[in-house]
């Protein structure tokens, strides 16, 4: 059909997207004076005291040395020297202790 050279479903369709416009239009103004009014026109973090606390342990244990090395200085003396001497009873019981974590 006709109407004053024009097609009605060629009206349809630019009444459909003159429509679409003015809903997105004002759909985005409308979210925007939301997130005004509530305060999320910026992303914000905040980091709990736990968090804080953590960052700080994190820190102070990747500043200590992995190895303890007054201890492994003694140990290397005392093999070096042939006095280092390791009891059986105790690693046997070290030993199985480890085993029964595992378990």
């Amino acid at each position: 059909m006709k109407k004053g050279g024009k097609e009605c479903g060629d009206m349809r369709i630019e009444a459909y997207n003159q429509v679409a416009q003015l809903y997105q239009s004002s759909n985005t103004k409308n979210t925007t004076q939301t997130a005004k009014a509530n305060g999320m026109g910026r992303d914000q973090v905040q980091i709990s005291s736990t968090g804080k606390d953590y960052h700080v342990a994190k820190a102070a244990v990747s500043e200590a040395a992995d190895i303890r090395e007054d201890k492994v200085a003694d140990i290397k003396a005392r093999i070096k020297a042939g006095t280092y001497d390791v009891s059986t009873d105790d690693f046997a019981e070290k030993l199985l202790n480890q085993y029964g974590n595992i378990l």
